[in-house]
C-alpha cells in the first residue's frame, strides 16, 4: 500500500541529523538516464549507511548489509553481502517462509488418544494412548478436553496403560551446539511431538513459576506453578525479606532433574515476581497434565504410565484435537520470535517430506525449497530452525534473496503479516518492533524479523520510503563489543524511511530506549526477557 507522505513530517523528532544529503533520481528514465538514476541511487544510500556504519560501537566487528528495490530486486547498496554471519532469529525468516511453502498455510498439528482395546461396558480393556505430532499451541485445557472426551465416550476405567506417542520426531531434544547454560530457559525448551504450553505466548515445553512474598519479614513466600501438576516439584528456599525493592530472587532446575529451586528473598508488600523455566522432557509433562485430566472426569487408568511408544496403526480413535492453522500460527512464532515454533515446524517439514521428524531431515527439505526459491543455499550453514545455535552462518545477501522472492508466492500476504512492526504497541502486532523507531517515518511502517545473540544482532524485511517505493533491506552485525547494536539497525531503517526523491539522509543512531549499557538486550531477544520488556 503507497502510504500518503506529509513533505512537512521530515522534521521529525530524531532531530539529530547528519548533514549528508545527496541527490537521487527515484524515476525511471530510459538508456542512459536510467543508468545515471541508478547510480544515484545507490550512491545517495550508500553514503547514508556508510556513515551509520562508521559508528563507534562497531569498531572492530562484522556488518552485512543490503538494501534492494522490492519491485525490481535492483540492488540499491551492498556492504559485505556475502560474508557469512550469525543471523540468530533471522533464521526464521527460512523455517517460517519453508514451512509456508512445504506444509502450506491451512497446516494444523493433531493431538488425538487412541485406544487397541475393546469396550465392556464402561471399562476398556487394553492401553490408552495420548499422541502428538508436534503441536506447540497445547495447553492444559485443551489436554482436559481430550479427558473429557474420553469420559463423555462413556469410558471410566482403562485396564491397560497410559502411552505417550511421541514418536513423530526423533528423541534429539535439543539443538546442536545450543548453549549448556540455556537449558533450564523457556526460550531453549526441549523439543517434542507431544509437549504442553503455559499460556496463550505458547513457550511450549516450560512452566511459569510465580512468587508471592509473606505477610512479613522471614515468611515463607507462597510458591505457585502454571499450570498445576505433580511432574515439577518446587524446592522453595526463599525467604520473605524486609525494606522496600524488587528483591532478588533466583530459580533453578538441574539438568536432568525437574525439580525447580526458588531461593532469595523477596520484600513484603512486593508484586507477585515470574519465572518462566523449561522443563526435563515435555513428553513426560504433557501426559502428566493429560492423566491428571483424566482423573479429574472420573477416567482411572490402571496401569502405569509409559513413554515413547507408537500407538498401533489400527488404533481407533476417541478424541482429537487440531491446532490453529500455520498461518495463524506464525503470529506467536514469528511476533515474539519463538524458538519452539520453529524447531516443531523443523521437524515436521522433515516428517512431511522424508517421513523423519529430524532436525537433519527438515533442514534438509528448508535447504531444498530455498535453492527453488533462488537462495544461495551453498553458501548458507543452518543447524537449527530458530537461530539459538551459533553455528548458523548466512549471509545479508541471502536473507535479501529471500526477502525479494517471497513476495510472488500466494500466503505471502500472511506471511508478510506475521512480521513485527515497529512502534505499533500491540504485542501481537508489533512483537519485538513495538518499542522501536517511534517518532519517525519508520513507525507503523517498517516490518522486519529481529535477531539477538551474545554480540550478533540483525533486523531484516521491508520498509517504504517516503515517495512509496518499497525496499527490502537486511542488516547483520557481529563481533562488537557494546551491549547493543540495535540503535544502528534503526538508525538504516529509519534513514531508508525518509529517503526519497533527491536525498537520503543518515540519521545519527540515538540511544537504546530504557536500558543502559550494562542491560542492553544482553544476547536475547526483548520478547524472551519476561515479562515482556518489549
Amino acid at each position: 500500500m503507497r502510504r500518503p507522505v506529509n513533505r512537512r513530517a521530515r522534521a521529525w523528532s530524531w532531530p539529530l541529523v547528519i548533514g549528508l544529503v545527496c541527490t537521487l533520481t527515484w524515476s525511471s528514465p530510459a538508456g542512459a538516464d536510467a543508468s545515471r538514476a541508478a547510480d544515484a541511487s545507490r550512491a545517495g544510500i550508500g553514503d547514508a549507511i556508510d556513515t551509520i556504519l562508521a559508528d563507534p560501537l562497531l569498531k572492530g566487528g562484522a556488518a552485512g548489509v543490503v538494501v534492494a528495490d522490492a519491485d525490481s530486486g535492483a540492488v540499491l547498496y551492498r556492504h559485505r553481502p556475502d560474508d557469512r554471519l550469525m543471523p540468530a532469529s533471522n533464521t526464521k525468516l527460512f523455517t517460517s517462509a519453508a514451512a509456508m511453502g512445504l506444509l502450506g498455510p491451512d497446516h494444523r498439528f493433531r493431538t488425538d488418544v487412541l485406544t487397541d482395546g475393546a469396550r465392556r461396558g464402561h471399562t476398556l480393556r487394553g492401553d490408552l494412548y495420548l499422541r502428538g505430532t508436534g503441536d506447540p499451541t497445547m495447553l492444559a485445557g485443551d489436554y482436559d478436553r481430550l479427558a473429557k472426551g474420553v469420559a463423555d465416550a462413556g469410558i471410566t476405567k482403562v485396564s491397560g496403560r497410559l502411552i505417550a506417542d511421541d514418536t513423530r520426531f526423533d528423541a534429539q531434544r535439543v539443538g546442536r551446539s545450543w548453549a549448556a547454560d540455556d537449558e533450564s530457559s523457556y526460550y531453549a525448551a526441549q523439543i517434542s511431538a507431544l509437549t504442553l504450553a503455559p499460556d496463550t505466548d505458547y513457550d511450549a515445553g516450560s512452566v511459569i513459576v510465580e512468587v508471592t512474598p509473606g505477610a512479613a519479614a522471614g515468611d515463607r513466600p507462597k510458591v505457585t506453578v502454571t499450570p498445576p501438576n505433580a511432574y515439577v516439584r518446587i524446592d522453595n528456599r526463599a525467604t520473605t525479606g524486609s525494606g522496600s525493592g524488587s528483591g532478588s530472587l533466583t530459580f533453578e532446575r538441574q539438568h536432568g532433574s525437574n525439580t525447580i529451586t526458588v531461593s532469595g528473598a523477596l520484600p513484603a508488600g512486593a508484586a507477585t515476581a515470574k519465572e518462566w523455566v523449561s522443563v526435563w522432557e515435555p513428553t513426560g509433562y504433557a501426559t502428566s497434565v493429560f492423566a491428571d485430566a483424566l482423573e479429574r472426569h472420573g477416567v482411572r487408568v490402571a496401569g502405569p504410565t509409559r513413554l515413547g511408544v507408537a500407538a498401533p496403526a489400527d488404533a481407533q480413535e476417541l478424541a482429537s484435537h487440531r491446532s490453529m492453522p500455520l498461518k495463524e500460527l506464525l503470529i506467536p512464532f514469528m511476533k515474539l520470535s519463538n524458538n519452539i515454533h520453529a524447531e516443531a515446524l523443523t521437524k515436521a517439514i522433515g516428517y512431511a517430506t522424508a517421513g523423519r521428524g529430524t532436525w537433519d531431515a527438515g533442514l534438509a527439505a528448508i535447504a531444498d525449497w530455498l535453492k527453488k526459491q533462488g537462495v544461495d543455499t551453498g553458501a548458507v550453514r543452518q543447524v537449527d530452525g530458530s537461530g539459538l545455535s551459533r553455528m548458523d552462518n548466512i549471509a545479508a545477501g541471502r536473507l535479501t534473496e529471500l526477502l525479494l522472492s517471497v513476495r510472488d508466492e500466494s500466503w505471502y500476504a500472511d506471511w508478510y503479516a506475521s512480521l513485527p512492526v515497529a512502534c505499533a504497541p500491540d504485542r501481537f502486532v508489533g512483537g519485538t518492533l513495538r518499542t522501536r523507531m517511534c517518532s519517525t517515518p519508520a513507525a507503523g511502517n517498517a516490518r522486519g524479523k529481529t535477531g539477538s545473540l551474545t554480540g550478533a544482532s540483525a533486523l531484516s524485511g521491508y520498509v517504504t520510503d517516503a515517495d512509496g517505493r518499497e525496499l527490502v533491506y537486511s542488516v547483520v552485525l557481529n563481533n562488537y563489543l557494546a551491549a547493543s547494536v540495535k540503535n544502528l539497525e534503526d538508525a538504516i531503517v529509519v534513514t531508508l524511511a525518509t529517503s526519497g526523491e533527491g536525498h537520503a539522509e543518515a540519521v545519527r543512531p540515538r540511544a537504546v530506549r530504557g536500558a543502559t549499557a550494562a542491560t542492553a538486550d544482553a544476547g536475547r531477544e526483548c520478547s524472551w526477557v519476561k515479562p515482556h520488556r518489549c
